[in-house]
């Protein structure tokens, strides 16, 4: 099965009351559409992923220099917005299935998503639903309220998304039923019996006001772990200088199996370590030939890749540069410019400070730089 996610972020944000729209709140540096992309990304069966934006958000969502991923303004209201995608998706050859979702619920599981797939192997659409558990009451006027009883509630369920889909059919539906949509995808649906519900998620709940995007961020501090990073090199003749990635123009270099970058080093065993994932050592032994000279970047940026795809993002990381040559300050802002890329992360989330050992020490007397640094990340799933 090929499927296409469609990310709705087409709305007005009139309840969230902020000059910023919701899907462009960020937690850990990421936007609420890149948590929900990243999440995507965990799945090959899904083969193209399309953002309905509204076009006020155009600069915004430039910003967030997107890749592989198709932009479409979204329309008046929700349903004329997953239409306009639809149309887009009409005449393709390769995607049989489509996921319609809300941006505002980015905190659905890997687990969810998969049984979402999974079940549209036998199905026609597949909706996340969850029973009501409170007392509900029914306002019949300004006074008079009813109350529906437990045997009645049995019959109510909530919808969540992403809901999945044949194409063609939610294609037709909302071409001949565009009056009868009533606030998601699945009301386009006369017969629910044609519909697979599968059990939702409490913690997959949509973010309308500002309360609840605080309440989003409550729930991934919890999942806030953090790591140290410790690496020092001498300083030899002969020998490049890369610090953080950057070639520093030095009459002295560092010595090491790979580059020798004791920047990034320290930065890739500290992240290493705040996703329980071992060390640099282990992943990149110094006894393997393959490893020889390679470039910090290169592994930094493959330790990245991995965290990624066990459902982690950086969320800041701190260091300090122990030495006594070269001196940091002229280079600070190249530095958290490249770890910023490298780690795909804001420049804010990162702080650099450079010190020295006040002449004490092998440091102290130029012949080895020394980094430390601490890295926090969260898990979002």
């Amino acid at each position: 099965m090929s499927f296409c996610l469609i990310i709705l972020a087409g709305g007005n944000s009139h309840r969230f009351r902020s000059n910023i729209g919701k899907a462009y709140q960020k937690i850990a540096g990421k936007s609420l559409i890149e948590i929900n992309v990243n999440k995507a990304r965990h799945f090959k069966q899904v083969k193209k992923i399309i953002l309905v934006y509204n076009k006020k958000d155009s600069k915004r969502v430039k910003s967030l220099k997107l890749k592989n991923i198709k932009l479409i303004a979204g329309g008046k209201n929700r349903q004329q917005s997953t239409f306009n995608a639809l149309k887009h998706l009409k005449n393709t050859k390769t995607i049989s299935k489509v996921l319609i979702h809300d941006v505002a619920r980015p905190n659905f599981s890997l687990k969810l998503f998969a049984s979402i797939i999974r079940n549209m192997k036998n199905a026609r659409a597949v909706v996340p639903k969850l029973d009501i558990q409170d007392a509900v009451k029914q306002k019949i006027d300004s006074s008079i309220s009813e109350y529906i009883l437990g045997k009645n509630r049995d019959n109510l369920f909530l919808t969540q998304t992403p809901q999945a889909f044949n194409l063609k059919e939610i294609y037709h539906l909302h071409k001949i039923n565009s009056g009868k949509y009533k606030d998601d995808d699945i009301s386009l649906y006369m017969d629910l019996n044609k519909v697979k519900f599968i059990e939702g998620e409490k913690n997959n709940f949509k973010i309308t006001e500002f309360a609840d995007f605080q309440n989003l961020k409550t729930i991934y501090k919890s999942t806030q772990s953090v790591g140290i990073g410790f690496d020092v090199h001498r300083l030899v003749p002969k020998r490049k200088l890369y610090l953080a990635g950057l070639k520093i123009k030095s009459h002295l270099g560092t010595l090491g199996h790979s580059d020798g970058d004791p920047v990034l080093h320290a930065i890739t065993d500290s992240i290493l370590g705040a996703c329980k994932m071992g060390d640099i050592g282990q992943m990149f032994s110094d006894k393997s030939k393959k490893f020889k000279n390679i470039r910090s970047t290169i592994l930094l940026e493959k330790v990245v890749e991995k965290i990624k795809a066990k459902g982690y993002l950086i969320n800041n990381i701190d260091l300090n540069i122990i030495t006594q040559y070269p001196k940091i300050k002229k280079f600070k802002t190249k530095f958290i410019n490249n770890i910023a890329k490298l780690c795909e992360i804001s420049k804010n989330q990162i702080n650099i400070k450079g010190k020295t050992t006040e002449k004490l020490g092998v440091i102290g007397k130029e012949k080895a730089i020394a980094c430390e640094v601490i890295t926090s990340v969260i898990k979002y799933d």
